[in-house]
This record gives structure tokens, C-alpha cells and sequence, in this order.
């Protein structure tokens, strides 16, 4: 398998998904600005939708969108727990995390790093991800883990959003459970 990365993106969370379930990887930075890999190849020719993450599978098929890499990684090793068994409620909650993770927070954070983006618009993103980030230090209230005291890859996707936290100027000493 080969991951296509940058740093700094998303694409952290496949990234601490195949580390965790512990298979064997390579992987290829992407230069976003000129879609480069660093081999020199055409990045959009690997994936058409010109971002990152792509996994490249054994079969040579691409996987992209974050949520569908981190299943197909956990499903590659279920023994890790890195997700519920498919078909499970468990599984489902899981799938309905990684929703949540990449619809209402991942999605906030586009205004925080477009530095012409309009002000009113960056605040009104801050204040949507104060009000998430509140829903998602409620569940986690008493808990070890998103989906209790198993890691998922859940987790994975939620430790990269925080990451931007910092970059993005989003305090979170209002949830020190986060």
C-alpha cells in the first residue's frame, strides 16, 4: 500500500491508522500547490480530485476521502479494534463519529486557513467549532475514547482536527477534556 500525504493535512488520520494496525506502507508526500508528488508524478493522475489523502491498494485501485481509508485500513486488520465489526450498531457509530468529525468539524477549519477569507466568516467558524467542540468534550466526559474505551480510527481523525487548533487560533481551554 502506498499513502499519498501532506503535512499538516488530514491525511495525518490514515496515517495513524495504518501505524496502529500495524501494516506495512509507503508513503509518497504530495506538494499541493503544483499537485507533484515527490517522485515527480502528476498527483491529479493518482487522484483526479487533486487532494490528499489517496491510498494506493495492493490491487493498484486508489482509495480517497478519509473516512472510506481509515474503514478499509481497520477492515484490513480487524484484530487492532481500530473499528466495530461491520454490521454492528457499534459500526455505525463509528461511521456516524467520522461523519460528525469530517462534516462539522474538518469542513469549519477552510475559512481559519484562507488567509483572504472575510473576518465575519472566520468568526462565524470559530464560534460554530466552539459550539462542536462542546458537544464533542460532552461525550468524551467520563470516557477514554469516542466510542468508550477502545481507540478507533475515530480517534485517529479527531486527534488530527485538533492539531489545526493551534494554527487555526481555536482556544481549547474551555474543554480541557479535549
Amino acid at each position: 500500500m502506498k499513502l499519498y500525504f501532506s503535512p499538516g493535512t488530514c491525511s495525518l488520520s490514515p496515517h495513524i491508522a495504518l501505524r496502529e494496525a500495524g501494516l506495512e506502507f509507503d508513503l509518497e508526500r504530495v506538494h499541493l500547490g503544483t499537485k507533484k508528488t515527490r517522485s515527480g508524478a502528476d498527483f491529479t493522475l493518482i487522484n483526479p480530485k487533486g487532494y490528499v489523502p489517496a491510498l494506493e491498494i495492493e490491487s493498484g485501485e486508489v482509495l480517497t476521502e478519509g473516512p472510506a481509508i481509515v474503514q478499509y485500513i481497520a477492515d484490513r486488520r480487524p484484530e487492532s479494534g481500530l473499528a466495530p465489526p461491520a454490521g454492528t450498531l457499534a459500526r455505525y457509530r463509528l461511521q456516524e463519529w467520522l461523519n460528525f468529525i469530517g462534516t462539522e468539524l474538518h469542513k469549519q477549519f477552510a475559512p481559519l486557513f484562507k488567509p483572504r477569507a472575510p473576518d465575519e466568516q472566520k468568526s462565524a467558524a470559530r464560534a460554530t467549532l466552539g459550539q462542536r467542540f462542546g458537544y464533542v468534550a460532552q461525550r468524551l466526559d467520563g470516557a477514554t475514547y469516542l466510542l468508550g474505551e477502545q481507540f478507533t480510527v475515530a480517534d485517529g481523525y479527531l486527534f488530527t482536527v485538533l492539531t489545526w487548533t493551534r494554527f487555526a487560533g481555536v482556544d481549547l481551554g474551555g474543554w480541557p477534556v479535549l
